[in-house]
């Protein structure tokens, strides 16, 4: 049997299917599934075979699941098939078929799940990509989380995957950066000028006050003296400076970026500047592009009901055709003095990603760019002409960091808002990870800094790591027992809570497709957390009941088999905390 017992009956499921009806489209075949049932006395799988075939048939959903049930109840890999309910097929595998995959499991170790839907396809996942002005904050974290752990789990599916940061370093926010590093560069000066002279003189003001700053201004006091500062270390021309200026910061912020992810334990594949985009000809190049395929014209938007768009004015602009792929309106590329907006930038860009040869294209974004998502997948049709390639945007809510029931307060170093390093400092890497993929990425979450350290069922990461370290204390306590054989008779697990761990293993390789095909990685945690209840219990059950218990050195054989279900338990909780880039722990108090 293969390592996907799921794909696997899928497969039976379908060739019983078309023997019964060899006229269904191969269209309709694609939607039938096998599925886990909901509750265990149903069985160990179902499937909407019939409610699919139904129309294409012409047969009642009923009819065609009493058939197939017959038809799959006569394969020796399936104890009992029922038709239930308005059309499914409940299915019971044979005990020995369920045995049969915790061998499998310990052959593979960690690769247990990993598949091959991908066919090696190459995306990109881009995320984080957070605007080069200071170190990341919370905000940016659970984007980072996202966007890393589904590169994780993509990876593991078997695509050919890039992990992706773009430098949003050509708008107005860097050079606005620029003048508060200025700022600090004459502080190192010893400048008489006051912060709220600065303020008001620069043209941008100060809109990044943070003390992350001072050592930027101090390295360029030490390698340029005052050569950039005006007489009496005034505001000079922002000629002279700006673009050193702003070089030394972007780079500066950039390290604070790389080095707060190398502490979340995210690394990007590929770091690409807009700036060097745009300077490229980027810019150009995709907009003539649209404009030689009659998608650009000269034009006035309407204005908008509800809240008027930044983008809008009522001035002719010229447009791109965005909703003849599927946008609610046309979208301005140019502003009506001729300069680029911000989408046109972005335009270049997704199509700089499909020049690069790839074809499914993942962003990371924050959930106030929700509307910019119609319009981005409208460009990416577009640049994309014939060739097959999509763009899925994954939208991430915000997260509320408390403590002692009440917000986090902001960073005094950053000024504005909690660093993703106090958070870390905090509780850790591993926990910030783990919790930040406990709700599925569009909803709102709180994070409890209490809650991240108690050592409960409540927290989710605790759970889930005791389990493993459950497992390995088992495994290594069996070391000191006499010789045991080899786990070649599993027929001994045959309790219902040793049962129910094993279905559990048995779907993991499905749990990592299903959750790759939805981009949604959150559910690789909610895998695990049920898993690790599967092993509490049966844990809880050895004390109750000495016959269920693990080690039992006056029987060898029943030891061993258990020994080989809890190194199975081990492995696949390994295989699925690798996914969300969390370390298993080894060994734990509580």
């Amino acid at each position: 049997m293969s390592e996907n017992l799921f794909g696997q009956i899928r497969i039976f499921v379908l060739v019983e299917l078309t023997s019964l009806y060899p006229d269904i489209p191969t269209d309709v075949l694609a939607r039938v599934e096998v599925t886990p049932t909901r509750e265990a006395a149903h069985g160990d799988m179902a499937t909407n075979a019939a409610l699919v075939a139904a129309k294409p048939t012409g047969k009642s959903p009923r009819e065609i699941a009493a058939a197939l049930a017959l038809a799959l109840a006569e394969r020796p890999e399936i104890a009992k098939a029922e038709q239930a309910g308005p059309g499914f097929v409940n299915i019971t595998l044979a005990p020995a078929i369920l045995l049969a995959q915790i061998p499998v499991i310990l052959q593979a170790q960690e690769q247990y799940g990993s598949s091959k839907i991908g066919n090696v396809r190459r995306v990109n996942v881009e995320y984080v990509s957070a605007n080069p002005t200071g170190p990341l904050h919370v905000g940016h974290c659970r984007g980072a989380v996202v966007g890393d752990a589904l590169a994780n789990l993509l990876a593991k599916a078997g695509f050919d995957v890039t992990k992706e940061y773009y430098i949003n370093d050509a708008g107005a926010q860097v050079i606005a950066l620029a003048w508060s590093v200025y700022w600090r560069y004459l502080q190192a000066l010893g400048t008489t000028l006051k912060e709220g002279e600065f303020a008001e003189a620069a043209p941008t003001g100060l809109q990044y006050p943070g003390d992350y700053l001072i050592p930027v201004g101090a390295a360029l006091a030490q390698d340029h003296g005052a050569a950039l500062a005006g007489p009496g270390c005034s505001i000079a021309e922002s000629a002279l400076w700006l673009n050193v200026v702003r070089d030394a910061a972007i780079a500066a912020m950039m390290d604070l970026v790389r080095e707060d992810l190398a502490a979340l334990g995210v690394y990007h594949d590929i770091f690409t500047s807009e700036a060097a985009l745009v300077a490229a000809g980027g810019v150009e190049h995709a907009l003539a592009t649209l404009s030689a395929n009659d998608l650009l014209y000269e034009g006035v938007l309407e204005p908008p009901k509800g809240k008027t768009p930044e983008d809008w004015e009522p001035r002719e602009q010229t447009l791109f055709k965005s909703t003849a792929f599927g946008d609610d309106i046309d979208r301005p590329v140019k502003k009506s003095d001729g300069s680029n907006t911000y989408f046109a930038n972005d335009i270049a860009y997704h199509a700089d990603k499909l020049t690069r040869g790839f074809t499914s294209l993942i962003d990371v974004w924050g959930a106030d760019h929700g509307g910019y998502v119609k319009r981005m997948k409208a460009a990416v049709k577009a640049m994309a002409g014939a060739r097959d390639a999509s763009l899925d945007v994954v939208l991430c809510q915000i997260v509320r960091v408390m403590k002692d029931g009440v917000p986090m307060k902001m960073s005094k170093r950053a000024g504005t808002f909690v660093e993703l390093r106090e958070l870390i400092d905090a509780v850790g890497a591993d926990t910030v990870r783990f919790i930040m993929l406990t709700r599925k990425s569009d909803a709102q979450m709180e994070f409890d800094l209490d809650a991240a350290v108690a050592q409960t069922r409540e927290n989710p990461v605790f759970y889930v790591q005791y389990a493993h370290a459950r497992c390995r204390s088992v495994l290594r306590a069996a070391a000191g027992l006499s010789a045991l054989p080899e786990p070649d008779d599993l027929s001994s697990l045959d309790a219902a809570e040793e049962l129910a761990l094993i279905r559990r293993l048995i779907s993991w390789p499905r749990a990592i497709e299903a959750a790759a095909e939805a981009h949604e990685p959150h559910r690789i945690a909610f895998f695990l957390y049920d898993l690790a209840g599967d092993f509490h219990a049966l844990w809880n059950r050895g004390r109750e009941n000495a016959a269920l218990r693990f080690l039992q050195e006056e029987r060898p054989v029943e030891t061993a088999a258990r020994l080989a279900l809890v190194a199975a338990t081990a492995t696949v909780l390994r295989s699925g905390l690798a996914v969300l880039g969390v370390t298993p722990a080894e060994e734990m108090r509580g």
